[in-house]
């Protein structure tokens, strides 16, 4: 008989511990763990949760361009590192010539003067000078359409408007090295001639960026899924200050970390527009901070990550406190993630807002 007892009074032992794996014969053991780590109770709630990311970045300008020169003869005069120049403006002398900056993608290789018909000089660079002498206002849109791309007798007209406003012969012909083409006003980075030395052409005479600010990224390729162009931005500063931005382009092609770098992920570049460009100050390759938004839910239910399980059949849960100090594991889908503030979105659980959660203690 007192086997027997035993026997059952065992079994009824397992039966409730089944049951109940999480129970406690004492309320002061509700904040320990099995593993007696310690934790702390947490609420699950309801709210509108946004998907951000938070990654390190820097803050620079737009573009990077190299200066070559093509005139033959002494550097005269340099621009110093910092200064800006914009189209019309004079970027260098060479033997006390102006070297003048216009607008376009394609690069001067050629001299550029009337032929004996408009179509005998024609091209890309052709197009782009047009524009310019109308936007300097060295002849009219009425004089030169928009899209002309043919050395015309009013382009002539304007190179000899350009020409007078330079200080130089007004013969209506610019000769390979009087002018150079970069896409937009050029920031001066550092400067590679030497002033009073010789310059061949074909040489490097400074480098220079846009005048655009923009953040780099170089993202985990691996994250490349979770940022689109569009995404809203939020860019911490320096100074802990933010400024709202927008991602403006998200590479497509991995690099491999140089060899001998510590990080050995491959990235993509991401690039950010700030919306509000003068709020970044004038600070060049300065580490800052971005959270990305790349998603938003209304009214989501809503916990911490660091409440999760992971179950050993698969999937996640969380621990439940009911009244009576019960704990109990409740199976849960995970939806959005908020990285930045540590939260999840849970889905098809019998959860519900105010319930009380396990959480590790801070």
């Amino acid at each position: 008989m007192i086997a027997g007892v035993v026997v059952v009074l065992v079994v009824t032992g397992v039966v409730v511990s089944l049951i109940n794996p999480f129970a406690s014969s004492s309320p002061s053991h509700l904040g320990v763990t099995d593993n007696a780590d310690p934790t702390s109770l947490a609420s699950v709630t309801r709210q509108d949760l946004v998907s951000q990311t938070e990654v390190d970045a820097t803050l620079g300008y737009a573009g990077s361009y190299s200066v070559m020169n093509q005139a033959q003869g002494t550097i005269t005069s340099l621009p110093a590192v910092g200064q800006v120049i914009t189209q019309g403006q004079v970027l260098y002398e060479v033997s006390g010539n102006p070297v003048v900056l216009l607008y376009g993608s394609t690069p001067a290789y050629r001299s550029l003067s009337e032929g004996a018909t408009a179509s005998d000089v024609s091209g890309p660079d052709v197009a782009a000078l047009n524009a310019d002498l109308v936007a300097l206002g060295y002849t009219t849109s009425a004089e030169i359409p928009a899209g002309t791309d043919e050395f015309t007798w009013w382009t002539k007209v304007g190179v000899e408007n350009l020409q007078a406003a330079l200080g130089v012969t007004q013969n209506g012909t610019l000769s390979l090295g009087q002018v150079v083409f970069l896409p937009s006003a050029a920031r001066i980075t550092t400067i590679s001639a030497i002033l009073g030395g010789p310059d061949q052409p074909g040489g490097s005479v400074m480098t220079a960026t846009s005048t655009t600010r923009q953040v780099t990224i170089a993202l985990d390729a691996a994250q490349q899924s979770e940022v689109a162009v569009g995404d809203k931005v939020i860019i911490t500063l320096p100074n802990n200050q933010t400024t709202p931005g927008v991602v403006s382009s998200v590479g497509t092609v991995a690099t491999e970390p140089a060899a001998g770098s510590s990080n050995s992920t491959p990235t993509i570049t991401v690039e950010v527009t700030p919306t509000d460009p003068t709020a970044t100050g004038t600070l060049d390759q300065a580490p800052v901070e971005v959270s990305i938004t790349s998603a938003n839910v209304q009214d989501a239910l809503v916990v911490p990550v660091d409440a999760l399980l992971a179950q050993s059949t698969g999937g996640y849960a969380v621990e439940v406190v009911a009244t009576g100090g019960i704990h109990r594991l409740v199976s849960v889908t995970l939806g959005l993630f908020d990285d930045a503030d540590g939260l999840v979105q849970v889905t098809g659980t019998s959860l519900t807002a105010g319930q009380q959660i396990v959480v590790p203690a801070l």
